[in-house]
């Protein structure tokens, strides 16, 4: 079977920032509709990961995000995301948080928002 034949899923690109504005080594909070979304910049790499921690619901982008370990904190208890696949990387978070596929060009940041299938 080849991978060619997948389907992927419906997705609306949509700009989120500059890429000015997007300072290396931080999270910036962006609202798309329903959608809140942290944006972090590791040197030319741009991540976008749900800005809510599946712990304790509280915001990923006020936390400090480690350029090594290419994570990002929680503030209030302390998980740590994996921006990559937005998996856990430690207690107390056990459940992952969505990831958002990120395209940019000479100046804009835009997230991929997947289409909702209602």
């Amino acid at each position: 079977m080849s991978n060619e034949t997948e389907e992927r899923p419906s997705a609306r690109k949509v700009r989120a920032l500059s890429l000015e504005e997007a300072i290396d080594g931080e999270a910036q909070r962006v609202d798309i509709e329903d959608q809140k979304i942290a944006i972090v910049r590791i040197g030319e790499i741009i991540y976008a990961i749900a800005d809510m921690c599946s712990h304790a619901n509280y915001s990923l982008s006020e936390g400090p995000v480690d350029s090594e370990e290419v994570t990002i904190e929680c503030w209030k208890h302390g998980a740590q995301f994996s921006l990559c696949d937005g998996n856990p990387v430690s207690l107390p978070a056990t459940q992952p948080v969505a990831i958002f596929e990120v395209e940019t060009d000479e100046n804009d940041i835009y997230i991929l928002i997947p289409e909702s299938s209602n």
